[in-house]
């Protein structure tokens, strides 16, 4: 039996999805990103809505909700390295033209994710409470935490899954389903989240449990819609009774990328743990304004993360084609766009940063603090795109080395200690000054990194005079040397 990274020229090549190596590259990347815009609205209506109507029940419930966010990203962190290892080896076999690999690491990609998965929720149930007041959470909190988690925690699986599986369909070219799937979860939460919460049209008032389980019935439902597609759509799930050695070469394929990038992805919540303790520090409605500020934001980087969306499998498939001139097409006009939009983007938060924080709250002292969040974190976040599609480029190129080393390098050695000399010197202000400190270096590393990468990739002595890939090497598989 063939190896999952290698094309097997007996095997029936049914098209997988579409091909992205032809074409003009700037329309491409819009052609995908455009539908991709519609699915990114919608997550950020999704989680602002859960934010809006748990807002309406007081600052304590608000501030419960922050609370959970570090958690809830890290375990996001997982199924999202997973996905983009899934996603990488799924856009590469496409772009050779192999069709088996491409089923095979789908399926078996799903399965590795929900035993992951499943282990994540019987730890995360029993360590509920060391671990929320580790994060600062306080007895008035706590309960509430509490309640939003368990029922979190049990449907676990429908929350990450519908996340592999629209990024799968990316790979394989498709942006405009996994759209729809995020669109009709979002709408379909939106309506679910008021009558849950607020015990409307006979339905129980449940309050932050109601948030939960709108959201884990939400997911459920699109868990499904994204089987159907990946099965009748896109042929991309295999049937048929496979050998343990075909499974574990596709897993070795997926966690090649998916273990660097779920372990760089965990700085993220961890990261945002230590923030939601320092916080903490200046009370519930900083915590409350902060986790306020990090749903508002999303608005900002909906369409760059379209566009972003659409860099993997634009990349994947492109360089399993061994087309570098069109990789590095790609990875210019993404990074213009990240710089241009980052600066409108600041100038509308800034000019808008009062009157948005008086939507979310009422108190005060959350909009102050909200409001001064909002005038100094988007100065980063052009700079933070662009450090962003610099990893992307690298995961989709096989290179999850390199990626892991600039997330890391923004994290810790930057993020966190920027915010911890910040807080002590300037306060709370001090958080989001060294915040932007942090994105502005970071990017800075990671751009120079990258432009030296790829302009070793074009070295005749290193890649081969008479390929971009190299003489003898897979295009599958680069070797990442970082």
């Amino acid at each position: 039996m063939a190896q999952p990274d290698t094309p097997n020229p007996a095997a029936p090549r049914r098209r997988t999805g579409a091909l992205l190596t032809e074409g003009p590259v700037g329309w491409l990347l819009i052609r995908l990103a455009v539908p991709m815009l519609g699915g990114t609205f919608a997550m950020t209506a999704f989680n602002l809505a859960d934010t809006y109507f748990v807002a309406r029940l007081g600052t304590l419930p608000l501030a419960a909700m922050a609370f959970t966010f570090p958690v809830v990203m890290f375990v996001g962190s997982i199924a999202h390295g997973l996905g983009m290892g899934a996603t990488s080896v799924v856009s590469r076999a496409i772009g050779r033209g192999d069709a088996l690999t491409a089923r095979r690491v789908t399926t078996y990609s799903m399965v590795l994710a929900l035993l992951v998965v499943t282990v994540f929720s019987a730890v995360g149930l029993l360590t509920m409470g060391p671990v929320f007041r580790m994060l600062g959470a306080t007895e008035g909190t706590l309960p509430l935490v509490r309640q939003f988690m368990a029922i979190w925690y049990a449907g676990i699986a429908f929350m990450m899954l519908p996340m592999m599986a629209n990024s799968i369909m990316r790979a394989a070219g498709d942006t405009v389903y996994p759209s729809l799937v995020m669109i009709i979860g979002s709408v379909l939460n939106c309506i679910l989240d008021p009558i849950m919460i607020f015990g409307l049209v006979g339905c129980p008032r449940m309050e932050l449990r109601g948030a939960a389980l709108a959201t884990v019935l939400t997911r459920a439902l699109t868990l499904v819609l994204a089987l159907i597609l990946l099965h009748s759509r896109h042929g991309l799930l295999d049937f048929s009774r496979p050998s343990l050695k075909v499974v574990w070469d596709c897993w070795r394929q997926v966690l090649h990328i998916g273990i660097p990038s779920s372990a760089t992805n965990l700085l993220v919540p961890l990261s945002s743990m230590v923030i939601t303790r320092i916080v903490a520090g200046f009370g519930a409605p900083a915590v409350a304004a902060c986790g306020a500020g990090g749903r508002i934001e999303m608005f900002a980087f909906m369409i760059p993360m379209a566009l972003g969306i659409s860099l993997v499998p634009v990349l994947g498939q492109n360089w399993g084609a061994g087309r570098l001139d069109r990789v590095n097409l790609c990875r210019k006009y993404s990074n213009r766009f990240a710089l241009y939009w980052g600066v409108c983007c600041a100038a509308a938060f800034m000019a808008l940063s009062g009157p948005l924080a008086r939507v979310f709250s009422d108190d005060p002292r959350v909009v102050d603090v909200l409001s001064l969040y909002l005038c100094i974190i988007p100065l980063g976040y052009g700079m933070r795109e662009i450090h962003r599609y610099v990893g992307f480029s690298f995961i989709a190129i096989g290179r999850p080395m390199s990626a892991a080393a600039i997330n890391t390098i923004r994290i810790l050695g930057f993020l966190v200690p920027g915010i911890l000399l910040g807080a002590w010197v300037l306060g709370l202000s001090g958080v989001f000054w060294g915040t932007l400190a942090a994105d502005v270096a970071s990017t800075i590393i990671a751009v120079i990194w990258a432009h030296r990468l790829f302009a070793t990739l074009h070295d005749p002595a290193v890649d081969g005079a008479d390929h971009p890939l190299g003489a003898g090497r897979s295009a599958s598989r680069p070797a990442d040397t970082t």
